[in-house]
Formats: structure tokens, sequence, C-alpha cells
């Protein structure tokens, strides 16, 4: 009953969403100087437009003033011809509303904070959706296009709009990323596969320089993505990078979990991947302590395994990196709205009957995330413009999603973000707990500026954990775009700051205020930083593998896990 209540919805909880409406009106209708405060930005709202209206119909928009201007993230209106009759008009008319209901939703007396988030987020998305730019008839730049074309562009549009259906009715990937084959065009780094087990193949790359240093990168990505994001095309690839500049690398590629792997947990998850891949790379390049890095996901596990070998006495790391990597969840940003009680039932229910979450589940939430950067602006290109976006190698990984275990998924769900039992300590590794105020190694920290998934802030909060050394870098971009910022990107810059080990806290603002923003890339700075924490380098490179360990090379990079769909 549950599960088929979960399909009805979309997964999304009508109880969770209707509880923070319903908690929200309850508590304007008991607020009778909101609701006054709400009437006067109404009918001052309306003056507006009525003056604007006159002026307008008069002497034409050209240099007025607009009652109000979009905001500056927001393109849907950049085009000169929404300040024509009547689109200026109708984007203003929008832009008022979407600033009344942002009033409306904002500091009601007595709404618990959740409940003020979601209906929130209800509204812009019901705004989103609404939005004149999305309809033919009122987007003047489509109208312009199809008087120009004689229709030709909404043909072309249809085609695309049908090639879309077909694709996603046939499970076939968007069009484009035919182009990126994992092996021929992406994830070509050459390298072995030296373990496999259940749930990871682990890989080690080969070395492009006659030395290299002494200490061996072993990286952990997150198992929501298919692990070459950090081994793209050759120009963008980290991995590629790393290698070149002398570094012995080895990178987890995890399993795409079926209806089998149900029962995977996240302690398996750290045996089967962060643990086996450790004492992997240690019968490879022996004697050696490790620079581990884990991305996303990837991070907040290698956190929980660093947190453990500290408790157990386990002195084999020489550092810790965590890219866009969360530690404490007490404020995980816009992805908390889909994360509570009633929220993650649902989603039990569904993953009771397939053992897995499913990849589109994922990906349709972070697409409500940025409804108009994801879903709006590319349906506005393609079927009313008839423009279909080239695809690029980012975005072919982005549609390369991968499923998660019915167990692991909901331990995740629970005892991180909804308990914050890591931050919190009482997170149990061996049924015991672990706690990152013990963890010290030296730690690199890389946070993104606009990332929707793990905010800057909440991955800066380590700071308030750990009494390491930690090296902060923020990034322009987003969660990946952030990540893969090769040098000579493009209009890429980052800040760059460390606090010794134990030194004083400073809050993330004063940070930002304080830090000075570099140009260019945020790689060198990290390969720089690993190099301070080596050893002299000029060491021999390992050999890919070892037999006589028990890690024979099995496969070329990058191995048979990453092509599971």
């Amino acid at each position: 009953m549950h599960a088929t209540w979960a399909r009805l919805w979309a997964s999304l909880s009508p109880e969770s969403m209707g509880s923070a409406w319903l908690d929200w009106a309850a508590h304007l209708a008991t607020s009778p100087g909101k609701r006054l405060d709400l009437l006067h930005l109404a009918s001052e709202q309306a003056t507006q437009l009525a003056m604007y209206l006159a002026q307008t119909w008069g002497m034409g928009p050209a240099g007025l003033r607009a009652p109000v201007e979009p905001p500056a993230q927001d393109r849907r209106f950049a085009d000169p011809a929404w300040q024509r009759w009547p689109f200026n008009l109708l984007h203003q008319s929008f832009l008022l509303q979407q600033q009344w209901w942002e009033a409306a939703t904002a500091d009601v007396w007595g709404v618990e904070k959740h409940h003020r988030d979601v209906t929130a987020f209800g509204a812009r998305q019901w705004l989103d959706l609404l939005s004149p730019g999305n309809l033919l008839w009122t987007n003047p730049v489509a109208l312009e296009r199809t008087l120009r074309e004689g229709g030709a562009n909404l043909q072309r549009g249809f085609m695309y709009f049908l090639d879309d259906l077909s694709r996603a009715w046939s499970g076939r990937p968007p069009a484009g990323a035919e182009n990126f084959v994992v092996g021929r065009d992406v994830a070509v780094t050459p390298g072995k596969v030296v373990l496999r087990n259940r749930l990871i193949e682990l890989i080690q790359y080969a070395p492009t320089t006659p030395s290299v240093h002494p200490e061996p990168v072993l990286i952990v990505p997150a198992w929501i993505m298919k692990y070459y994001i950090l081994d793209l095309s050759p120009h963008n690839s980290l991995i590629r990078y790393l290698v070149s500049q002398g570094h012995t690398v080895f990178c987890i590629s995890w399993k795409n979990p079926t209806a089998e792997d149900r029962d995977l947990g996240m302690q398996d998850y750290l045996d089967l991947g962060v643990r086996a891949a450790l004492a992997a790379v240690n019968a490879i390049v022996p004697g050696r302590k490790v620079h581990a890095t884990g991305y996303c996901l990837g991070g907040t596990l290698l956190a929980i395994a660093a947190a453990a070998m500290v408790r157990d006495g386990d002195e084999r790391l020489a550092t810790m990196t965590l890219f866009a990597a969360q530690t404490d969840f007490s404020e995980p940003g816009e992805l908390g709205l889909f994360i509570d009680e009633s929220e993650i039932s649902l989603l039990e229910a569904q993953m009771a009957e397939t053992g897995y979450l499913r990849a589109d589940q994922m990906a349709g939430a972070f697409q409500m995330l940025r409804s108009y950067d994801l879903l709006y602006s590319r349906m506005v290109n393609e079927y009313l413009l008839g423009e279909r976006r080239p695809m690029n190698d980012l975005m072919a990984w982005n549609a390369d999603a991968t499923r998660m275990p019915a167990r692991m998924h909901s331990e995740y769900l629970r005892q991180l973000f909804l308990e914050d039992a890591l931050s919190e300590g009482h997170f149990n590794v061996d049924g015991r707990p672990v706690s990152l105020v013990d963890v010290e190694w030296p730690t690199f920290m890389v946070g993104t500026l606009t990332d929707h998934v793990a905010p800057w802030r909440s991955v800066y909060k380590l700071h308030l954990l750990s009494p390491a050394e930690i090296t902060f870098a923020l990034t322009s971009g987003g969660h990946n775009a952030g990540i893969v910022s090769e040098p000579g990107h493009p209009r890429r810059s980052y800040r760059l700051r460390t606090r010794p080990a134990n030194g004083t806290y400073l809050s993330p603002d004063e940070w930002l205020a304080t830090t000075e923003e570099r140009p260019g890339s945020w790689w060198p700075a990290w390969t720089d930083w690993l190099r301070a924490h080596s050893g002299t380098p000029g060491v021999a490179p390992p050999s890919l593998g070892t037999p006589e360990q028990g890690y024979p090379a099995l496969a070329d990079a990058p191995g048979q896990y990453v092509r599971e769909r």
C-alpha cells in the first residue's frame, strides 16, 4: 500500500507537503499583522504596475525604471524583447508576484523552519512552472523566432520532443551522449583494475613521469555517481592531471547495484570500499602512508573511515582531502527539503519492493532544486526555439546515473541527514561510535560557491568538528563544475586559506570577507599542498598491481563496473 502510494505521488510525500502548507496557512491565519503587511505589499505592487503601464502606454519602456528587477542569477527575461509592450508587463507582473510570494512565505510567526522552507520551495516551483517565458504566446523571443523562421523552429522542437520522449520510454541516454563512450572518449586515462569485489573495482593508473612522489593518492568518489567525473576527457581529467604531476593514483569504481544488493549497508561500503581499497594500496605501495581523497558522499564515507582509523590506532593516512563533502548535516541546504520522516518512509516503502533507489528518482530531486536551469530553460530552448544544446562530456556523465541499495540509502538518509549522527558523535562503525574530533591529519577541503547539493557553508563546518590543520578552498562553480576546474578553464577563480592545527575558528562569512580571490584553477594549489605534505620526491613508480600479494592486474581501466547501467 505504501509503495503504491509512493508511486502515485512520484515519491514526494503529500503528507509532508500538506503538513508544511497547513502549518504555514494556520499561522498566517492567526497573524493579522503579517496579513496586513502582505495586503499593503500587494497594493503597492498594483500601484507600481499601474503607473508603469500608464507610462509605457504613452512613451514606451525606453529609459523607464521597471518596478522590480529580476535577481542577478535569473536569466529568463534578459533578452531586450522582454522590454517591449505587452511583454514588459507580463514579466513585471510575474516578478512582482514572485516577490510577493517570497514575502508571504518568509517570517510567518510560529511556522516550523522545515515547513517554512518547504512552503517557500513549493511556491517557487509553481511560479517557475507558470513563468510567461515557458509558453509560446507569452514569450516574445520564441514568437520572433517563429515569425522569422515560418514555424521551422517549432517543427524542430517537436521532433526534439518526440526524440526525448522515445529515449525516456526506452531507457536510452539523451541525444549526443553516444559521442562520449566510457573507455573511448571519457575515462581514458591508462591504468589497470587491481582489485574487484562485489562492490568495487580499484583502478591503479599508469605513471607518466620517470619518478613519483612516495605517498600514493587514493580517491573515494561518491557511489551516487560514476567515478569518471574525475576522469572525463583528457583535457579536464583530474586523475590524468594528478598522474602528470608525479602522483601514483588509485581510484575506486563503485558497482551499480541491483536488487541482489539490497542488503548492502553503510558498513559494507566501508569494509568492501574504503578499507578494501586501502589494503590493496598498502600492498602495492608498501611502507608508505596514503593521501586519501573523497568526493561528495565518498568524502563523507572517507571522513567516517578516518575517524574509525584514529579510534583504532591505525596511522596509515598521510593526509585527507574532501571535495564538496559534508560531515555536519545540520544545515544541508535545499536537499534537506526532501528529507524528513514522511519522505524517507515513502522512499523506504518503494525500495522495499525494488531493492534499490532508481537513478531517475534522485535525478528528479536534483532537477527540482534548479528547475529553471535544469528543466524549463532547456525545454524553452529546445521545444520553442528549436535549439538543441550540444552535448558535452559533463552532461553525458550526468546522464549516466547510478542506483543505490535500499539498506545503504535508508541508513545514509536516517543516520546522516535526519539524525546528524556523525557530527553528534553517535555514528557507529564496527558497533562502536566514531568522532571527527579525533581526526588530526592535515586536511584539504574544497567547497563550491553555488553548490545546491553540499552548500559550502555546510562543508565548512568541519572547522567546528576537527582540530586538524585545515586548508579550505572555495571555488567558483557548482557541485560538479566547480570540481572539474582544470587549469586554463575560463572564468574560474578560488579563495584559499589555512587554519593551523587547533587554530582560532573563523565564521564562514568572516572567512569569505577576508580571504583574497585568486584567478584560475584550484588544482595546482592542491597539488602544491600534496607536495608539501609528501616525502622527498624521486621514487621509482610502483608496478601496476602485485600478483604475489593477491592483487594482479585484472583488466584495463576503466574496468567493467563503470559500464553497467
